[in-house]
């Protein structure tokens, strides 16, 4: 993804990092291995977690990565960000994060969502209605529509879309990643990919975040 970035620095954001093992690889990876200059933030709610990954940080003389206590929704950054980072945001979150990337005019997104409950807690649909009277199937469909119209939605604002796995199923049923570049993608096929969210929410009965932050 970045082996033709021609930018001699990178603005990376990492939502929800947690206790971080993918934004001190990844700063490792940009920094060690590729060798440009990259400034790196973490942000996530949990105070000690955050403590911890800032001394780590200073520990291996990782200069330009640091790490913030707050919540993605409503996060206001002065960097220019050409990167969002998110893995494992719950639920919303994630879609907060999408939003964010998409106001900074981030070039690139690499989301991999987790715990879809928003549209499983509206889903109504007579088609699909064999599918409703089981909790595992509904939770999985509802999981799969909520990425898909994602995926829809940054397609819509002019990103190119993919969703891929991340890792094997084996080792987590939460394998997706939605990985968006931005693109010049035609005008046609952008309102294409708005109205068949469209159709789908009206058949599903839902109004997803995704939908209502970037539409």
């Amino acid at each position: 993804m970045l082996k033709n970035e021609t930018k001699d620095e990178i603005h990376i954001l990492d939502f929800g990092c947690g206790k971080s093992y993918l934004t001190f690889v990844l700063y490792y990876y940009i920094v060690e291995i590729r060798k440009k200059k990259a400034e790196i933030i973490g942000l996530d709610l949990k105070e000690d977690v955050i403590k911890h990954c800032n001394e780590t940080a200073k520990k291996y003389g990782y200069d330009h990565l640091h790490f913030e206590l707050g919540d993605i929704n409503g996060y206001k950054t002065k960097m220019p960000v050409d990167m969002v980072v998110t893995l494992h945001a719950c639920d919303t979150a994630t879609d907060y994060a999408l939003f964010n990337a998409v106001q900074w005019n981030a070039k690139y997104i690499l989301s991999v969502p987790c715990c879809q409950h928003e549209v499983n807690g509206q889903i109504e649909s007579e088609l699909l209605a064999p599918m409703m009277d089981y909790g595992i199937i509904k939770e999985r469909m509802a999981a799969l529509a909520t990425d898909a119209i994602r995926a829809n939605m940054l397609t819509y604002r002019g990103y190119k879309t993919q969703v891929l796995e991340f890792v094997d199923f084996a080792h987590s049923p939460k394998n997706l990643l939605i990985r968006a570049v931005k693109s010049a993608i035609p005008k046609e096929k952008r309102e294409r990919s708005l109205q068949e969210v469209e159709r789908m929410c009206e058949e599903m009965h839902i109004v997803p975040s995704i939908y209502n932050l970037l539409k």
